[in-house]
């Protein structure tokens, strides 16, 4: 062996021995390139148990194991879903690791009513959990047990009606309904699905409107009369009918949707990312275990279905323009 070979081979094994060297004494080195290298954070702008919830755990209970991480939740409540977003857009790292879960329906209602703090343009959602239209409900043992109860009593008082925020597709749906059959109703948000419900429930106001899905959650404590809607579950939702063939109206189906965002700029700076973060999202809605934890965490099986960026994108235009339309409707509630 001559010595240029016999040099070649000592500055290998050098070489060699102080990159091992490296990797030992700082092994996230070598895993520097890897996303996602730590847990996820997401913000829930509803009350932690309530249907955002519900359906956050359920996704991220499989999700998690496409990604090898877990999502750690931080839920703000508080102004119609507003507080959630702005501490999003305030305060949370554009870098793709922190993320929000929201309702589509009537949190893009807000910016229709009034625009928040941010750009809207500087977030957008990419990933859908469900579709879930809104629906008309009574208590149990309400004394108003069908349409005609209600529209016949209010026109004799102005009926309270519980809301779980005033710019909600629900909501839109009865002033709607309202003015079709000449009724005024007192909207009252009752923060929250789970304060809705009980306001029915407990007779706190006459009736309530909400997303179908929570409702049907509620089990026999609750009476549903009308969807706002097609009505995909039938005796789910007690055969409720579509308030379009019941009035004759041609009111857009008012939906809630559950989607993950996340900030445009984290977007456009890591694609890489995103593209893992997109390719797993849709990945889980492949794996049979995301029925079953639907299912398990009190979700509708016929709601659950995909929805990517382009079509989140369309269902937030819709919102926006639904918004502008019943402006004045929410805004005389």
């Amino acid at each position: 062996m001559n010595k240029f070979s016999t040099m070649d081979r000592r500055l290998f094994l050098r070489t060699s021995a102080a990159a091992t060297a490296m990797t030992l004494a700082a092994p996230g080195i070598a895993r520097a390139q890897a996303y996602p290298s730590r847990n996820i954070n997401v913000i829930i702008p509803t009350a932690e148990g309530g249907g955002a919830d519900r359906n956050f755990r359920a996704f991220t209970s499989v999700w998690k194991e496409k990604l090898g991480i877990e999502f750690e939740p931080g839920y703000y409540p508080g102004a119609s879903g507003r507080v959630g977003y702005e501490v999003y857009m305030g305060k949370s790292e554009p870098d793709a690791y922190n993320l929000i879960f929201g309702n589509m329906g009537p949190e893009v209602l807000n910016w229709a009513m009034q625009k928040p703090t941010f750009n809207i343009d500087d977030y957008f959602y990419f990933g859908r959990v469900d579709t879930d239209p809104c629906c008309l409900f009574v208590g149990a043992e309400s004394p108003l047990q069908t349409m005609d109860d209600i529209i016949s009593e209010g026109k004799k008082r102005r009926l309270t009606v519980g809301t779980s925020r005033m710019a909600h597709p629900a909501s839109i749906g009865l002033l709607a309904l309202g003015e079709k059959v000449g009724v005024e109703f007192n909207l009252i948000p009752l923060q929250g699905g789970k304060g809705t419900i009980a306001g029915a429930v407990t007779g706190e106001v006459d009736f309530s409107v909400l997303t179908s899905g929570s409702v049907i959650a509620a089990g026999k404590s609750v009476k549903t009369l009308l969807v706002f809607g097609q009505n995909r579950v039938g005796e789910a939702l007690n055969n409720a009918p579509d308030i379009n063939d019941a009035y004759g109206m041609e009111l857009p189906e008012m939906l809630s949707a559950r989607a993950f965002a996340i900030h445009k700029k984290a977007a456009e700076d890591h694609p890489d990312r995103y593209e893992v973060l997109t390719r797993t999202f849709k990945e889980t809605f492949d794996d049979p275990r995301l029925l079953e934890a639907y299912v398990a965490n009190k979700g509708t099986p016929e709601y659950l279905n995909y929805g990517g960026a382009e079509d989140c994108a369309a269902f937030m235009k819709a919102m926006l323009e639904l918004g502008e339309r019943y402006k004045p409707l929410l805004s005389g509630a």
